[in-house]
Order: structure tokens, then C-alpha cells, then sequence
């Protein structure tokens, strides 16, 4: 297996007597996007700036690309661009010039070939020397995305990239994130929008109260844990349900125009199907809708991580 671009060996971090992270063993495998999940407060920011090197771990080892991030931090916080979830400009500053300041703190030269194509793909040439008090919150947003990238960072964390913007911002930028992945950028996303971390992810981790409850491959995931739902719109509406339909646990719903059946995860309808060809209820439509990432991920925080983790350990093992 190859080297993980991001590692990190039972990592804590203390705020006097608070803990913010409790011991996070964690890989990060180069070209993938890794969705980083949890409540506010569950210790996501503050990983992210530990690997960053804005933060320095209180026990544990943090690596990136081989390197660890205290000793050989010039390396490491050259490999690493950051997209916080703050808007923090100098606002008398042009985008240009904030692109070419933040370059610049790398000891990095922005060639024009470079700063343009950062610019279209950011959809701000139209704002290129326009000062930054002056841009909508979606394209200062952009701005962020750009001044974390001028330096051609191995690694790339998104910190909540999509706050306050709109949807079709939003489905822009998804679509430069899939294209930074493709050209070989790990992407590190953290995310309130659960249909983005869906979207995109190709692992996903949860973590609460600063401990790493789940982590797997996203399909891997939603098929472990989202459960289905067959519902069935009737001709006419149903007084009560059949007893063959009733033994398979279905329910009536909207005044009784609706028979809607639940299947765990990995089941199939087939005795529900079976249960409505003998009820002689006449099924007008049919239509199925599996849990989304959003249902999946409230579950395993009430469950505090279920079976997920153990699951998941053996990829994690020091």
C-alpha cells in the first residue's frame, strides 16, 4: 500500500481541561477526497489546524507526506493549502494582489499563465483588480479557495468552502474540486452540507467530542447503514391495512393513499411486493427512496458511532 499523504497516530489535543481531540489515528491516501464530519465543536477545525501547523498536538504524531509536521515544518506547511472557514482579506487589497501577497509568503513566484488560470477557474477574472471589500461573499469565498492554492499544495482541506454561497456557486466549485482531485490533489473536506460531502467524498470520517467514530469508503458506508423505503400510492384511500401487509410492517400514510414499508439496510421488498400482490389493494404508483448520507450520519452520532469504527479499525492500525 502506498504512503498516506496525511497521518496521524493517536493525536490529543488539550485547551487547559478541555479536550479537543482524544486520540485520532487516522490515514489520508493521496488523490482521494475525504470528507471530515461531525457537530460543531467535535474537534474538526482543530485537526485540520494541527496538520496545517497553526496548532501544535498535545500527544501523537502527525505526518504529511512522511514528514512530521514539528520538525520538519517548512516542508510540511509548504505542502498544505487551507481554505478557513473565516473571510480574512486585507480589504484594500485587489484580488490579484491578495493572490500574489499570499504567493509570496511561500517564496513562490505567480506567473501570469498561472494567476489567470486560478482566476477563470474561480470565475473572478471580471474581478481581478477589483478591491476585495468590494466582492459578494460567494466570490470572496472563491478568493479563499485561490489563495490556498497559489502555491500548488499536495494537500488541499476545505473548511466549510461552500458556507454562504449559492447554488450554483456551489456546483461550480464541486466541479473544480473533482478537477484539483483529478490532477492528483488530496482534498480534505469538512462540511455542514451533508449532500456535498455526499456528492464528492470518496471516504468519509465522523467525528464527535473529539473522538474518530466512523470511517469508511462512502458507497461502503450508505450501503452498511442507509436503510430503504417502498411507498405505494393507492387508487383509492385504505381504511386499514391488510393483515398480509400489516405482518410485513408496513403503515398507512396521508389519510391512507400511501403504503409505505421500511427494509434495513442490504434488504430487499421481495416479502413486501409478495404481501401487496396478495392484499388486492390496486397500487396506483410505486416509488423507492434510500436514506441519504444526512439520515446516515444523525443515526451514527445517536448511536455514537455503532459498529462502524471496528469495522473500519484494521485500515487505521498503527
Amino acid at each position: 500500500m502506498p504512503t498516506p499523504v496525511v497521518t496521524l497516530r493517536g493525536v490529543k489535543k488539550r485547551f487547559a481541561a478541555f479536550q479537543a481531540l482524544a486520540g485520532v489515528t487516522l490515514d489520508i491516501q493521496a488523490g482521494e477526497i475525504f470528507a471530515l464530519l461531525g457537530p460543531n465543536g467535535a474537534g474538526k477545525t482543530t485537526l485540520i489546524s494541527i496538520v496545517a501547523g497553526l496548532l501544535r498536538a498535545s500527544e501523537g504524531e502527525v505526518r504529511v507526506l512522511g514528514r512530521d509536521v514539528v520538525s520538519d515544518y517548512r516542508f510540511t506547511r509548504r505542502a498544505v493549502g487551507v481554505v478557513p472557514q473565516e473571510i480574512n482579506f486585507d480589504p484594500f487589497f485587489t484580488v490579484e494582489e491578495s493572490l500574489r501577497i499570499q504567493a509570496g509568503y511561500f517564496d513562490v513566484e505567480l506567473p501570469e499563465a498561472r494567476l489567470v488560470e486560478l482566476l477563470e477557474a474561480l470565475d473572478l477574472v471580471a474581478k481581478r483588480r477589483a478591491n476585495t471589500r468590494a466582492l459578494s461573499g460567494g466570490m470572496k469565498r472563491r478568493l479563499l479557495i485561490g489563495k490556498a492554492l497559489v502555491h500548488d499544495p499536495k494537500v488541499l482541506f476545505l473548511d466549510e468552502p461552500t458556507a454562504g454561497v449559492d447554488v450554483e456557486l456551489r456546483q461550480s466549485l464541486w466541479r473544480y474540486v473533482r478537477l484539483l482531485r483529478d490532477r492528483g490533489t488530496t482534498i480534505v473536506l469538512t462540511t455542514h452540507y451533508l449532500e456535498e460531502a455526499e456528492e464528492l467524498a470518496d471516504r468519509i470520517g465522523v467525528i464527535d467530542r473529539g473522538r474518530l467514530l466512523v470511517l469508511d469508503d462512502k458507497d461502503a458506508l450508505m450501503r452498511r447503514h442507509a436503510g430503504k423505503t417502498l411507498r405505494a400510492t393507492l387508487a383509492a384511500p385504505a381504511s386499514a391495512l391488510p393483515p398480509e401487509l400489516s405482518a410485513v410492517g408496513a403503515r398507512l400514510e396521508e389519510d391512507g393513499l400511501v403504503v409505505a414499508v421500511d427494509a434495513a439496510p442490504g434488504a430487499s421488498f421481495g416479502a413486501a411486493l409478495a404481501a401487496f400482490a396478495r392484499s388486492g389493494l390496486q397500487v396506483k404508483d410505486v416509488e423507492t427512496t434510500r436514506m441519504r448520507l444526512e439520515d446516515v450520519f444523525v443515526s451514527l452520532l445517536r448511536a455514537g458511532g455503532g459498529g462502524a469504527s471496528a469495522a473500519a479499525a484494521p485500515r487505521e492500525a498503527p
